[in-house]
């Protein structure tokens, strides 16, 4: 026996037992991927570009924290904000499936300037004339309001938003939305000597470049209190005192990929992956002990060791569970069970020349090293690429599947070997049955050698011509850019009437096809550009309001880009 023996069961044992503490119960240690419970992951773009020079170098770190302090006040749960590459930021939102509303909060710079009105009107002449005067513009009132028309605003403001204190909902008179402001030490000082001297002036309040209001300052103010109104609703006001509270972002940022998973689907994808996991680990179950026996018993309880140890992983590194990660470890669920075979099959030949069954497990586990180790360390490099290389579900499908290698090597090549020792230490005149469907195999294949190269030659230049004749049609919304939609009816639509009702709101070429049963009513959408809401006004106006909004893939330019570039590399490294 391995006189190692003693210290294998003890390690065993500990990571078991350890597994089970991390991941029990399942429901609460392991966290589910966007894909699984539903929610929104985005892609920001900060656009460092339009601000100077000398506040680039920390910008994108500082609209991370600005975002966060947002999220956190939008009371969404376990979100997710991150620093991604130079200029980006992965977020991550958990349950949210209110895309407009997220993306407003999310992207608004909410830069906040208080701007006097000028009343020389020489220069509103000519400002109406087209010709605006240097150091001035000249804008409209957002949706009317307090002073509504153009009006002509000096580009340097009077005040700004980096006094803000707090910002709170609030109603005026006339029982509308309004957000109510509070400033600072300074910034109540700044705007008491501001009111105090242009009394009888209009002072315009402006919001990421727009005029919310533009009342007429009728006394002094010297409370450092100021209110904006523009015929909020409630929400409105309430999401822009949120923003203002946690702070404008230092730089602009654009949506450059977005995906949005209903709580319906993910429910779906859960069972789904869920009973795939559960059948096809079934069938490796009864298959093993059908086939050889003992081995085969002793090949499961591996598999049990292999799984606890994979789901403790997930809940210790704290990693999500996604659909490609369910696929991921079914995936080396068959890996693992290849080792073993491996492994039984090489038993089975030491026990056919005559050797114990102590000796012909040695032997075989000997002999069967090297091929194990070689495929499974070549899996593990390509999820390590994977991981690098990936984004979003490629993540989870190389995290589930780099851990799932490193578990099945221990319970084939650890567990099984102390199971088999002890029990032929037990029983030395061990015999290992196993079924046999063919008897001694003595296959020329090379006999055929010159039909393989030819049907393999077929087979390749079938495949590339089909690949080529597709076109852009071999690439999903990743790498081509533009969105997917999947909509879920609830009452039959015909796909023309849809296709009809697209082409109306202005997508020329849009992509239409069927989803699951035709019972389900469920289309997916693909276009060229990013234009949900168009994809969305056209399922209105071909089913009102009974429809919903499943899963929403969008990808600008810049990220399919990059998404092409990585899969190169990829694919260059894997093959190495």
């Amino acid at each position: 026996m391995d006189k190692y023996y003693k210290w294998k069961v003890a390690l065993i044992i500990a990571l078991v037992g350890f597994s089970i503490w991390r991941a029990y119960p399942p429901k609460d240690k392991i966290d589910l991927g966007l894909d699984l419970q539903g929610g929104m992951e985005l892609l920001l773009q900060v656009e460092v570009e339009k601000i100077p020079e000398e506040a680039r170098e920390d910008a994108t770190e500082r609209v991370v924290e600005v975002i966060r302090n947002r999220i956190d006040e939008f009371g969404v749960r376990e979100p997710s904000i991150s620093k991604q590459g130079k200029n980006q930021v992965a977020i991550q939102l958990p349950g949210v499936t209110d895309r407009e509303r997220a993306k407003e909060i999310v992207g608004k710079t909410a830069h906040l300037e208080f701007k006097l009105v000028s009343d020389n009107s020489e220069l509103i002449k000519k400002a109406q004339e087209g010709k605006i005067p240097e150091g001035f513009e000249y804008k409209e009132i957002k949706g009317g309001g307090a002073g509504a028309g153009s009006l002509l605003l000096p580009k340097e403001a009077v005040l700004t938003g980096e006094h803000l204190t707090t910002a709170s909902v609030g109603f005026d008179q006339y029982g509308q939305s309004i957000v109510q402001l509070t400033f600072d030490k300074e910034g109540a000082k700044t705007f008491d000597q501001v009111t105090f001297q242009n009394i009888g002036k209009q002072l315009a309040i402006v919001l990421d470049g727009n005029v919310h209001s533009a009342p007429v300052i009728r006394d002094r103010i010297p409370n450092g209190q100021a209110q904006i109104s523009g015929n909020f609703t409630p929400q409105e006001a309430a999401d822009l005192a949120l923003v203002l509270r946690a702070g404008a972002l230092p730089a602009p940022v654009k949506v450059v990929e977005e995906r949005t998973v209903g709580p319906t689907l993910g429910r779906d994808s859960i069972e789904k992956g869920i009973k795939a996991a559960f059948f096809g680990t079934l069938l490796v179950f009864i298959f093993m002990p059908g086939y050889y026996w003992l081995s085969g018993l002793i090949a499961d309880i591996g598999l049990i060791v292999y799984i606890i140890l994979v789901v403790g992983s997930l809940a210790w590194l704290q990693s999500s569970l996604t659909l490609p990660g369910i696929a991921g470890f079914i995936l080396s669920v068959g890996m693992a069970v290849d080792a073993n075979i491996l492994i039984s099959e090489r038993i089975r030949e030491e026990m056919t020349s005559g050797k114990t069954a102590r000796a012909a497990i040695s032997a075989g586990y000997h002999r069967a090293f090297s091929a194990i180790l070689d495929s499974n360390v070549a899996v593990f490099i390509t999820s390590v690429i994977l991981f690098f290389a990936g984004t979003g579900p490629v993540k989870g499908f190389a995290v589930t599947l780099g851990i799932g290698q490193i578990a099945s090597m221990f319970s084939s090549l650890t567990v099984t070997r102390v199971l088999f020792d002890f029990i032929s230490k037990r029983n030395p005149n061990l015999k290992l049955k196993m079924m046999r469907l063919f008897g001694t195999t003595n296959f020329r294949f090379l006999r055929g050698r010159l039909f393989a190269y030819g049907f393999s030659l077929l087979t390749v230049g079938i495949g590339l011509t089909t690949l080529l004749l597709r076109g852009k049609e071999n690439f999903g919304v990743e790498f081509t850019g533009g969105t997917l939609v999947q909509i879920g009816f609830q009452q039959p639509v015909e796909s023309g009437a849809l296709r009809e009702a697209l082409h109306k709101e202005g997508i020329a070429d849009p992509s239409i096809q069927l989803y699951g049963e035709r019972s389900a009513n469920q289309f997916i959408i693909k276009t060229r550009e990013t234009q949900t809401s168009k994809i969305e006004s056209a399922a209105k106006a071909v089913a009102e309001e009974k429809f919903a909004i499943l899963r929403v893939d969008e990808v600008g330019p810049p990220v399919s880009s990059d998404l092409k570039t990585k899969a190169l590399w990829a694919v260059f490294w894997a093959a190495l």
